[in-house]
């Protein structure tokens, strides 16, 4: 593949194709009489339409499988169990998207750590949520839902190989247009996923089942607690941090070209998007629930897809398995697309040459679907299990970074210091638990990293990070007071 390229399109972001289309329309109407005015508001079905491509962006794979799973194990517990889910998937991204979108981008956020911390934390997010991990999950888990129960096993690795391909290519392709995404996922994709779940839904309310059972597995026990790590599978608040330049992207589409009026859409795109993904976990929940009821899960061998299936089995037949297969490619390429177009975007913006090459925002989004093209074709088990080290990692350190900056009028403002000293303790604790995790992966054990990190409270509840955070924001806060006890007799 060339990596130069002579296409001046290929070198240009969303935001600066945006912004010329917005220059364009001044110069040609400057009485603004105009198809699409410039404004500093989006009218109710504008807002609604990116709203819905927000969510599209959002609900993938792991967001279908998760809230039947928790719903299915948690049985008639499951009420706590999905508010702790729904804390850590949707309350801790949407806050993420709010504060981006306050401090007028990631980079700024993060730029209260230190100057090389949005780069560096920055390339882990994309290329977790991009062709590592995220990205390739989306073909692996669609293909397995879709393909897979029709496939035998001597042709299962070819029609994947095949089904990739031409998935990759059509995500590929509109992610061409991130700007234009909403008339892709808000008018189309997104409205056809929300529709066939609220068909599920039915079938559910109006089914038979007997009484749900009793939590089990992972649930048996603080069913709160096990909700809120579960929901870090989903990577949404990873996600959170980067989607707001493609959903800015589209509301400059809209008209919104002030800047101020735009951070203010996107975070009610935001907003709306939490409150839409809040209803469709509780009923994913409830329909885990009923298919729980139905037919008993085993937690250690058994996944959301399974509670689904089991679902549609019941209510359609082998029909259902059809069914349940074109949900998981829908939402499954909605996520696809815009993630492509966001890792591309990011990657161009700070690296559009590299010495005598030229990469381009279309250089980078073929560099990253070939690479996700590659991986999915790996297994799906495999992606799944190498992502749990990474998240472990990451998670913890971009908690922190939104938690603070939710604070950061009243408290962290004056106190700068604890964005960089809680940040640093949360990541060697956070950073540290991925290494053992990825080394048992490996048939490794780090004993002595193991019992260094035992010596943490909560540990053993994926929450040893949490101490050494509170550390970091008791340092930042002394450090901040000592030097300004020490100003007035450096000044002397």
């Amino acid at each position: 593949m060339a990596m130069t390229s002579h296409d001046p399109e290929q070198n240009r972001t969303p935001d600066e194709i945006v912004g010329d289309i917005v220059q364009e329309r001044e110069e040609q109407h400057p009485d603004g009489h105009v198809d699409m005015p410039l404004r500093r508001t989006l009218g109710v079905r504008a807002r609604a339409m990116v709203a819905v491509t927000f969510f599209s962006m959002f609900f993938g794979a792991g967001n279908l499988i998760f809230p039947p799973l928790v719903g299915a194990l948690a049985g008639s517990h499951a009420v706590p169990a999905l508010i702790g889910f729904i804390a850590s998937a949707v309350g801790l991204p949407i806050l993420g998207v709010l504060v981006v979108a306050h401090a007028g981008g990631f980079s700024q956020l993060a730029a209260r750590v230190g100057p090389g911390f949005a780069t560096g934390l920055g390339v882990a997010i994309m290329l977790t949520i991009g062709p590592l991990f995220a990205i390739p999950r989306t073909a692996s888990t669609s293909f397995e839902m879709a393909l897979a129960p029709f496939a035998t096993p001597a042709s299962a690795r070819w029609m994947q190989l095949a089904y990739s391909v031409v998935f990759f290519l059509l995500a590929f392709l509109v992610a061409q247009h991130p700007a234009r995404l909403s008339a892709v996922l808000g008018r189309v994709m997104g409205p056809l996923l929300l529709a066939m779940i609220g068909v599920l839904l039915c079938v559910c309310l109006f089914l038979r089942h007997p009484a749900f059972g009793m939590p089990s597995g992972p649930y048996a026990h603080g069913q709160l607690l096990a909700g809120f790590l579960d929901g870090y599978q989903t990577m949404d608040l990873l996600c959170a941090l980067y989607f707001g330049i493609v959903i800015s992207a589209n509301v400059r589409q809209l008209g919104v070209a002030d800047e101020a009026g735009n951070r203010r859409e996107t975070g009610l795109a935001g907003a709306w998007t939490g409150v839409m993904l809040v209803v469709v976990y509780g009923a994913l929940g409830f329909i885990g629930m009923v298919s729980g009821s139905l037919r008993p899960v085993d937690a250690t061998r058994d996944t959301g897809a399974t509670v689904l299936t089991n679902l549609t089995d019941h209510a359609f037949g082998s029909a259902g398995t059809v069914f349940i297969g074109v949900i998981f490619v829908i939402a499954c390429f909605n996520v696809c697309s815009g993630l492509i177009s966001t890792c591309s975007s990011f990657f161009h913006e700070r690296w559009s040459h590299i010495g005598r090459l030229t990469l381009g925002y279309r250089t980078w989004s073929v560099i990253f679907t070939l690479v996700s093209l590659v991986i999915a074709n790996i297994g799906l088990s495999a992606i799944i299990a190498l992502a749990v080290p990474v998240l472990s990692a990451l998670y913890p350190i971009a908690i922190v970074l939104v938690v603070l900056s939710i604070v950061h009028g009243p408290f962290s403002s004056r106190f700068p210091a604890v964005y960089f000293w809680s940040v640093l303790l949360t990541g060697i604790a956070s950073i540290g638990t991925g290494i053992v995790e990825l080394a048992s992966l490996a048939g490794l054990r780090l004993a002595w990293l193991e019992h260094v990190l035992d010596l943490l409270p909560m540990q053993r509840l994926s929450l040893g990070w949490v101490l050494p955070a509170l550390a970091g924001v008791a340092i930042g806060v002394l450090v901040d007071v000592a030097k300004r006890r020490g100003s007035p007799a450096r000044g002397r």
